[in-house]
C-alpha cells in the first residue's frame, strides 16, 4: 500500500528548511567577520581612523583628549579578532607584535605591552570599568554598557567596514 505524502505538511518543511538557511547566511555576515572597536560610554570619542587605532594599541598616544589615560585592552593569542587587528590595524604578524612590544620595553618606553584578555565578555567588563579603557570583541558579542565606534565612518556590519 502507497502512502501519499501531504503536500501542505512538504511545503511547510521546505519554508522551513529555506528559513533556517537565510538566517544562518544573514547571521554568519556579522557574526562571523566585524570586529567593533569599543570603548566606555563615558569616552566622548564615537569615530576613529585605523591610523588612529594603530597609535593607540601601539602605545604611541598615551591619553584621549579629555586627559583621561588610554588602557588598550587586547585579546589572546589564537582568537580571530586578535588576527583581525593584527592583520589591519598593526600589519603585523603575530611574531612581529611580540617583537615590537620587547624592543618597546627593552627601550624603557613602555613598561608592559597591553593587556591581553581572553574573551569578549572580559574586554568588555575591563571597558565598562575604565573610562579610559579601549577593547576590540566580536560584533555579534557586543552587550549594553559599552559604546561602539565607527571606523572610518562605519559600524560593523556595514559595507567597506574595515575590520572583518
Amino acid at each position: 500500500m502507497k502512502r501519499r505524502t501531504n503536500p501542505r505538511f512538504c511545503y511547510i518543511f521546505v519554508c522551513f528548511i529555506l528559513c533556517s538557511l537565510l538566517s544562518i547566511r544573514a547571521a554568519g555576515t556579522l557574526t562571523d567577520s566585524d570586529v567593533a572597536i569599543v570603548v566606555n560610554p563615558s569616552n566622548p570619542t564615537s569615530n576613529m581612523t585605523l591610523a588612529d587605532l594603530r597609535k593607540i594599541f601601539m602605545g604611541e598616544r598615551q591619553y584621549w583628549k579629555a586627559s583621561n589615560s588610554v588602557v588598550p585592552l587586547m585579546r589572546s593569542q589564537g582568537t580571530r579578532e586578535r588576527e583581525v587587528i593584527l592583520r589591519v590595524v598593526f600589519q603585523m604578524t603575530e611574531q612581529q607584535y611580540g617583537q615590537y612590544w620587547v624592543a618597546k620595553v627593552m627601550r624603557a618606553e613602555v613598561s608592559d605591552p597591553p593587556a591581553s584578555l581572553f574573551s569578549n565578555g572580559m574586554v568588555q567588563e575591563g571597558v565598562k570599568g575604565n573610562a579610559g579603557a579601549i577593547g576590540y570583541i566580536s560584533a555579534a558579542d557586543v552587550r549594553s554598557g559599552v559604546k561602539v565606534v565607527r571606523v572610518g565612518g562605519l559600524l560593523p556590519g556595514e559595507p567597506g567596514y574595515a575590520l572583518r
